[in-house]
């Protein structure tokens, strides 16, 4: 049975179905017989309020005498189709299958109808109409959820209060701390440096720390190949500086890998897109390969960097707030579908290259996206603190808690040679940290 006459079946037998996705099925996501059936069983519930029989349908389409001559007898057929009650099924993957049938369809439509429109063959729309009617495509969704009822919903709202997060903690006390104990599922979390700083290092670390708690990451690399990224996180694992790998011998190698993958380590996947190639359709779509492919479902995505990632819905001429933040929201999306936290990075702008005191302005291309994220930090390098293997962190904009006080800044150790991070003692936070900077008002952005 295909899934046109299921749904179709299940619209006639089954009332609690119907309620849940008749607001979301459109006649022009079936062809044919199945159209002109869909069509009737529509027609009879706005008009009698109940699901009508097969029967029925019968007898309505031969009265309307809307069936064109050549599709009489495939209509007649789906009729029949529909007279047994659609086989025992679980309810919910019945809704899921339904809603991904409606998202395939209304992409497959509004792709076919953009090749009109390219052509120069539609009748209405110009070339103009192109994002927002890829957008309204890629848009589908059976949310039923109305909002939240201030009154009504108040149980809830304390259950919220007194929740515990699950949360994948950090192997460095301060991110712990600003974090409330680590990423949250369904966010995306910014880190803001120039070149050179130290965006991917952070990355592969906090990809090795995650690792090193059995926990699955998918590292999307936009710049490094997907070796330079294992290497990395190589030189990170194994305790070894970077240059020195290529010494090892292959015993050595295997042996520090024995012992990192005896004491448990999550699966690693590393993929590479060229830069500017692949938006979040396309990790979309790796992430559906992964599955079926692997059985791998990650735990983290780290993805090097935001800014030379592409949108799924803008085009790159769109302008750089517009387009920078349409790429962050897609992240996000792409966090919240999935259920787990996201972890990139962006340029600062070229004033923000040797700025002791990176601020939100510093971020390149785009004020829109410290709107979106939910955390966002600058990663700071002065010639002073990498003199003490330091490098420090000042906190843009919080979610997960209140960006001031004593931990609005504060300092990290830096081994480069290793790609690692580690806590300091308190007294170098004292010495390092100058709390007399001027500092901006960043409130506006903590919603």
């Amino acid at each position: 049975m295909n899934l046109e006459t299921l749904i179709l079946r299940s619209l006639i037998h089954d009332e609690v179905y119907t309620r849940r996705v008749i607001p979301h099925l459109k006649q022009k996501y079936f062809d044919g017989p199945y159209k002109l059936v869909f069509n009737e069983i529509i027609s009879f519930v706005t008009k009698y309020g109940n699901l009508p029989t097969t029967n029925a349908l019968s007898v309505e389409l031969q009265d309307g005498a809307s069936i064109p001559a050549d599709m009489v007898t495939e209509v007649y057929s789906v009729i029949n189709d529909l007279n047994a009650p659609a086989a025992e099924s679980d309810e919910d993957w019945l809704i899921d299958q339904t809603e991904k049938w409606c998202q395939d369809r209304s992409i497959f439509l509004a792709i076919m109808e953009s090749i009109e429109i390219i052509d120069g063959k539609h009748k209405d729309l110009t070339k103009n109409a192109l994002p927002e009617l890829l957008s309204d495509a890629l848009a589908v969704s059976f949310d039923t959820n109305i909002g939240h009822d201030y009154i009504e919903n108040s149980d809830d709202r304390y259950k919220f209060y007194h929740r515990e997060e699950e949360h994948l903690p950090f192997d460095l006390e301060m991110f712990n701390k600003i974090t409330k104990g680590g990423l949250v599922n369904k966010t995306l979390n910014v880190a803001l440096a120039g070149t050179g700083v130290g965006k991917s290092l952070f990355m592969c670390h906090v990809a090795a720390g995650a690792l090193t708690q059995m926990k699955n990451v998918l590292y999307i690399s936009m710049e490094m190949s997907e070796e330079r990224v294992a290497e990395r996180i190589d030189a990170n694992l194994m305790n070894v500086p970077i240059s020195q790998l290529e010494n090892l011998s292959k015993d050595m190698f295997d042996k520090k890998m024995n012992a990192i993958t005896n004491k448990g380590l999550g699966q690693l996947i590393v993929k590479e897109y060229p830069t500017g190639a692949a938006n979040a359709t396309h990790f979309r779509a790796l992430l559906g390969e992964l599955k079926l492919k692997k059985d791998f479902i990650p735990d983290l995505i780290c993805i090097d960097y935001l800014n030379i990632c592409a949108s799924s819905r803008m085009k790159a001429d769109s302008g750089s707030y517009t387009y920078v933040k349409a790429i962050a929201e897609e992240l996000r999306g792409l966090a919240m579908e999935n259920n787990l936290p996201i972890l990139t990075a962006t340029q600062t702008t070229r004033g923000g290259y040797d700025n002791s005191d990176v601020s939100l302005t510093d971020t390149s291309e785009s004020f829109g996206l410290p709107a979106t994220a939910d955390l966002m930090f600058a990663l700071i390098s002065t010639e002073e603190l990498e003199e003490r293997n330091q490098i420090q962190v000042k906190q843009l904009k919080n979610r997960y808690n209140d960006p001031t006080g004593d931990t609005k800044r504060f300092v990290l150790g830096i081994d480069r040679s290793k790609m690692r991070l580690y806590d300091v003692e308190d007294n170098a936070q004292t010495l390092s940290v100058d709390t007399n900077q001027p500092t901006a008002d960043y409130s506006k952005f903590t919603v």
